[in-house]
């Protein structure tokens, strides 16, 4: 098992105060004296680890931890989403469906540890300022909207995603369609009513029979593991800038919270390769050449599947 991630507290050097993390200076501030501290960078640097699908499965729950060690979570009520956050951070209200968190917060229950985390770049203060612009250009906002802009209704949240690598080796059997020109004769009647006989070139195709093999490395299939949020408001956010990862550190969390996934490892991967199937059908299709494909059969057999698990910040 890999080391647990231990979330001391993050004092203050002026103050003794808790730091939280400022996404304006990627670093620890504090919010009392305003003292900063940057964070320590790892000595393998931003190199994030990718892991054995098949070896995590086989393991199940002798891979799990806890966020951290001293990581609390609380269940929604309202939208059923696990929340996790670092103290002296408060539960205070969901960030997906903005009702009170109410339920008793508890020690956070093991799970797949994060591997890598996106900082978020978004200062609080500036998302309160542009969801108040936004606001503004809404008449007829409903108040419950409105209550959105308070300081108290917008959290930073790190959602949780799944990345896979994969080989692929797909056999494909179907037919490859080539266009060829028929001419067609036909009779026409005229404003006087004489017939005539006349022709036109129409498009045929021919079918022939076509199989094979087709083979594809996968890099990076990102699979989100949120439910409480839409796929399509997910999808709208790429592409995520993944080259800013960074190796997971608690730290990050300090002031924020972070949905625990609520897509399975599995599940995930079989999200992924329906992904994956729609470039592999792509390469099929250039593989039977000719004008027109059909697909009648298309098995794929998955090898070297690894993954990692990211927290992407919103």
């Amino acid at each position: 098992m890999p080391p647990e991630k231990i979330a001391a507290r993050f004092p203050c050097p002026g103050c003794a105060a808790d730091m939280r993390f400022d996404p304006a200076t990627g670093g620890m501030k504090c919010p009392f004296c305003g003292q900063t501290q940057a964070l320590a960078v790892p000595a393998e640097g931003n190199k994030v680890p990718s892991h054995g699908f098949d070896e995590y499965i086989a393991a199940g729950a002798s891979k799990l931890q806890p966020l951290t060690g001293q990581a609390l979570e609380v269940s929604c009520g309202g939208c059923g989403s696990v929340v996790a956050f670092e103290p002296p951070e408060v539960a205070g209200l969901c960030p997906f469906c903005g009702a009170a968190l109410v339920a008793q917060a508890k020690a956070a229950d093991p799970l797949i540890a994060p591997d890598a985390l996106l900082p978020a770049k978004v200062p609080k203060e500036q998302a309160l300022t542009e969801v108040r612009q936004w606001l503004q250009s809404r008449w007829f906002a409903p108040n419950a909207l409105k209550r959105v802009a308070r300081p108290e209704g917008i959290n930073g949240v790190y959602l949780p995603f799944w990345d896979y690598d994969a080989d692929t080796g797909s056999r494909y059997t179907g037919e490859r369609g080539q266009h060829y020109w028929e001419t067609e004769y036909y009779t026409e009647t005229d404003s006087n009513g004489n017939s005539q006989q006349q022709s036109r070139q129409v498009q045929r195709t021919a079918w022939y029979p076509a199989a094979g093999e087709v083979e594809r490395h996968f890099d990076g299939v990102l699979v989100a593991a949120s439910r409480a949020v839409a796929e399509a408001k997910l999808n709208a956010l790429e592409p995520w800038d993944l080259e800013s990862m960074c190796p997971y550190e608690p730290a990050y969390l300090a002031g924020f919270k972070a949905q625990r996934y609520q897509l399975e490892l599995p599940d995930g991967f079989e999200k992924a390769k329906g992904n994956m199937q729609k470039t592999i059908a792509q390469d099929v299709r250039q593989a039977i050449g000719g004008d027109e494909q059909r697909i009648d059969n298309l098995e794929t057999q998955y090898a070297n599947v690894m993954f990692r698990h990211l927290l992407l910040p919103v």
